[in-house]
């Protein structure tokens, strides 16, 4: 059974439209979700965590399906959000006795763990703390329940470098435990490239591509090389290309295709995961 279905899920919001969307996340793994700022991540996310109703399609967790009436699956739940979802007039203290009572498995001495290693004070009130300690309370209270599923949208948003790398090793503990399994919503592709296992990517509320990173990276190339040799059929057969004066270098999601078509004239590189999102960004088109 897969941790997450989404099947054919569409929104629209004024100008904004999430098409039809249908993908999974595979339970036991972390699993990226990508895309420029305004790609529908956040949308995406609230639809799964029953925040926000499709105008079309369905989303199960667990095989349960999700909805405003639907709330027994957010027990096996963590949520974390870049946004400020607390009372900023509470203490943390007072905050965690309001939201611990919802689970029956809150863990009061992993809660302490987590506050005491992320340094935050209980009687510290909520509008006097940093963005990053924010969201280290949002980790500390999303991890004590002991959630079989961690859906985290920009979880290193505001954080130092430091904390950064704490998060990722923390969440490559968890995700070794058991079943447990992540979906992690970021624009900062780097964070994924240490601990992703699949990778969504969506574009201007479309599904891009669901896939293994390494099957991702592994059909991709950069291609390199000056202007003449970009016809019109060279452009159409490129997701994304950026010129300068001295030639030009873009994205191909045909590997094989693109060494065939440039031959010995063009240079290639293996690119990351934000070279795919900047080229297909930029580009705007689907992949072949």
């Amino acid at each position: 059974m897969n941790a997450i279905e989404v099947e054919g899920l569409g929104k629209s919001y004024g100008s904004f439209t999430m098409s039809e969307m249908s993908f999974s996340v595979p339970r036991g793994y972390i699993t990226g979700l990508i895309g420029p700022n305004g790609a529908g991540k956040s949308t995406l996310i609230k639809t799964i965590m029953g925040m926000v109703v499709p105008d079309k399609g369905e989303v199960s967790v667990f095989g349960r399906s999700v909805g405003p009436q639907e709330g027994d699956y957010k027990q096996d739940i963590g949520y974390i959000s870049d946004e400020n979802i607390f009372y900023d007039y509470l203490t943390l203290e007072q905050m965690k006795r309001i939201v611990a009572p919802f689970y029956p498995r809150w863990d009061e001495e992993l809660y302490r763990r987590y506050m005491d290693q992320f340094e935050l004070p209980s009687r510290k009130k909520i509008k006097d703390c940093s963005k990053g300690m924010k969201m280290k309370y949002s980790i500390a209270l999303a991890m004590s329940h002991h959630p079989s599923l961690l859906i985290m949208d920009e979880p290193t948003a505001g954080l130092d470098p430091v904390f950064r790398r704490e998060l990722l090793d923390l969440l490559a503990e968890y995700i070794l435990e058991e079943e447990h399994t992540i979906l992690f919503s970021t624009h900062l592709t780097t964070d994924l490239d240490r601990v992703a296992d699949y990778v969504t990517f969506i574009n201007r509320g479309r599904l891009v591509f669901s896939d293994t990173k390494d099957d991702i990276l592994e059909s991709y190339l950069i291609v390199k090389g000056g202007k003449d040799l970009l016809d019109g059929d060279i452009r159409n057969e490129l997701l994304g290309i950026r010129e300068s004066d001295l030639g030009f270098e873009g994205l191909s999601s045909d590997r094989k295709r693109a060494q065939q078509l440039f031959g010995d004239k063009a240079l290639y590189e293996q690119p990351t995961l934000e070279d795919i999102m900047y080229f297909t960004a930029k580009g705007g088109k689907p992949r072949a």
